[in-house]
């Protein structure tokens, strides 16, 4: 009897990145890192990419074209193979078989691309990180790096989040929320209402899409003259708006990644002021790069009350994988919790894996660490 000497099938990683978000050029550079740091010894690769139209395409391999380059800013359509079919993924959690749809004008039959072990979601904002893909997974009955359906959707919605830290003892800044229909049916109430918070806390005001990421759509609002222009802005992300008070003190962040005896914090980050921009807008972080210091300076005491309460937020909210903590240190010495990323930025020069490096977790242990642990964690309730 012959022995068998057939390799065992490496375990296949789908990396979906892109989507429908205003985040969608940010979601391309972070998978394009991933994929350049996939072990591809180790790990099968496929690279699957959702347009701003929200099409599933088969993308090319090729990481080196997902980076920002002389500012401009990569897109999936660049990407995806000229066939214009879509990656279909499998309804029945019996089956992990991807399938690649052709044209519907080509009368070609659609082409199995294989199971797939573990996706890797790479996308962030609406439509990938608020929990829609999250649930997608979950009836497909596939394996996915990072937080669950709950924890995804309260990530992304500022209110709710800041409404579950509330509940645990966490402290947050003065907020306000304008709903769609607040400022659709009376938006002189609805002004009048952000006016009163103007004056319980002062201008300058933040007024945000309360389920953005990545800055877009955040305008620094000095006084009354500037607040219409504002909503509308945030509003052109999301109709649903929160408006913040402006909390004095030094910007930290801190990352949390689950390990096998549970979660752990890096070293914190601190976000020095921008000399060129308002505030720590889009441009700032993505084009012009300002650079955070790692590790913060800001003492030992400090540092080990910003690693709790990074963790306590990120069991606040039930997270899984990882998540980044944003702060404001106050100059009384307290640190006020501003949100969690349950998908924060991924490039190398990113303050979570920049973060992580500093704690002894090099990107490519990081990327290899997320994905064993979505391995071996099931899909459903859990």
């Amino acid at each position: 009897m012959s022995e068998n000497t057939q390799s065992p099938r490496k375990p296949r990683v789908a990396v979906v990145f892109g989507g429908r978000s205003s985040e969608h050029a940010i979601s391309v550079v972070t998978a394009g890192a991933v994929l350049k740091a996939i072990d591809r010894t180790k790990y099968d690769v496929l690279p699957i990419g959702i347009t701003r139209e929200g099409r599933w395409a088969l993308t090319a391999d090729a990481p080196e074209r997902m980076a920002i380059a002389e500012r401009a800013l990569p897109d999936v359509a660049q990407l995806a193979e000229s066939e214009t079919g879509g990656v279909v993924l499998p309804v029945d959690p019996a089956s992990r078989e991807v399938v690649h749809l052709a044209p519907s004008e080509s009368g070609s039959l659609p082409r199995a691309l294989g199971e797939v072990d573990v996706v890797f979601p790479m996308l962030h904002g609406p439509y990938g990180e608020d929990g829609t893909l999250q649930g997608l997974l979950e009836l497909s009955g596939i394996p996915y790096v990072g937080a669950g359906v709950l924890a995804s959707a309260v990530g992304q919605d500022k209110e709710y989040m800041k409404r579950v830290f509330v509940s645990y003892g966490l402290p947050v800044g003065p907020y306000e929320v304008i709903r769609p229909r607040e400022w659709d049916r009376n938006p002189a109430e609805a002004r009048k209402k952000i006016v009163e918070f103007a004056a319980d806390h002062g201008w300058p005001l933040f007024v945000k899409p309360a389920r953005g990421g990545s800055s877009v759509g955040i305008t620094k609002v000095d006084d009354l003259s500037g607040l219409d222009d504002a909503v509308e802005e945030a509003r052109r992300y999301d109709p649903k708006i929160i408006v913040e008070a402006l909390v004095r003190g030094r910007e930290i962040e801190c990352g949390v990644l689950e390990f096998e005896d549970g979660p752990r914090a890096s070293v914190p980050a601190e976000i020095p002021p921008v000399t060129d921009h308002d505030f720590y807008d889009f441009e700032a972080k993505y084009i012009d790069s300002a650079s955070g210091l790692v590790p913060a300076p800001i003492g030992a005491e400090a540092t080990a009350e910003v690693q709790r309460l990074a963790v306590a937020a990120y069991d606040a909210v039930s997270c899984e994988g990882l998540v980044r903590a944003d702060f404001f240190l106050t100059e009384d010495g307290d640190f006020v919790i501003n949100e969690i990323n349950t998908m924060p930025g991924f490039t190398p020069i990113s303050m979570y894996p920049r973060m992580w490096q500093e704690s002894g977790v090099s990107y490519p242990e990081l990327v290899d660490r997320l994905i064993q642990a979505a391995l071996t964690r099931s899909t459903g309730l859990r």
